[in-house]
């Protein structure tokens, strides 16, 4: 039976046996003894992306009270949840995307601590996902960014919806109507500044 630990760009936590190309957290948000999660579905303001293999070190997931191991088909998708580069085991990636975050957003020396409470305002609603306006057409939209439409969520690639599945994506569609954003606006400006987010291999440029 697959634990409920896998990452949709909606943000909700599902079961499922497929794993992905990250791992990542928010914090404690499960019970070790039964391997399920809690009710709440964060625990910090860090919403972290982090690489599943890092320095030969292997963990037994939802085995102990540190933090809560998430899985997610690719970058894209753990942005469009609201997540960010995780500073400790990709910190050249994080460093990256700070530095496209302060171009896309003003600032510079900007703290982690800081994109989390901004991304923290653009991922909730209420305890639940938020879903913002376009800012343009869908073909005008950087590279990696995700949108919904009814029940469905995209990828965006150049200028193409590419619709999202827990095994990968598909082909283009070119009929969705009234798509809303799921990546969060201070990640898009990052996107749309420079910062590219590792794709699952399914996502074929069309």
């Amino acid at each position: 039976m697959p634990l409920q630990n896998r990452v949709t760009p909606t943000g909700e936590i599902i079961a499922t046996p497929h794993r992905g190309l990250f791992t990542g957290n928010r914090g404690i948000i499960h019970d070790p003894a039964t391997k399920t999660l809690r009710n709440r579905r964060w625990s910090s303001s860090a919403w972290l992306v982090c690489l599943c293999d890092f320095r030969g070190r292997r963990r037994e997931v939802m085995a102990t009270r540190s933090w809560t191991e998430l899985f997610f088909l690719d970058e894209a998708t753990a942005f469009a949840a609201g997540h960010r580069p995780c500073f400790y085991c990709r910190r050249d990636d994080a460093n990256r995307f700070r530095a496209a975050w302060e171009q896309g957003n003003g600032g510079s020396g900007v703290r982690a601590a800081e994109i989390d409470v901004a991304l923290h305002r653009e991922r909730l609603d209420r305890g639940r996902k938020r879903l913002h306006p376009l800012p343009g057409p869908i073909a005008e939209l950087p590279d990696g960014t995700m949108v919904q439409a009814g029940e469905a969520s995209f990828l965006i690639l150049q200028g193409k919806a590419l619709p999202w599945s827990v095994a990968g994506y598909d082909a283009p569609r070119d009929d969705i109507t009234a798509p809303l954003l799921l990546t969060p606006p201070s990640t898009l400006r990052a996107l749309r500044a420079g910062y590219q987010p590792v794709l699952h291999p399914t996502a074929q440029r069309p």
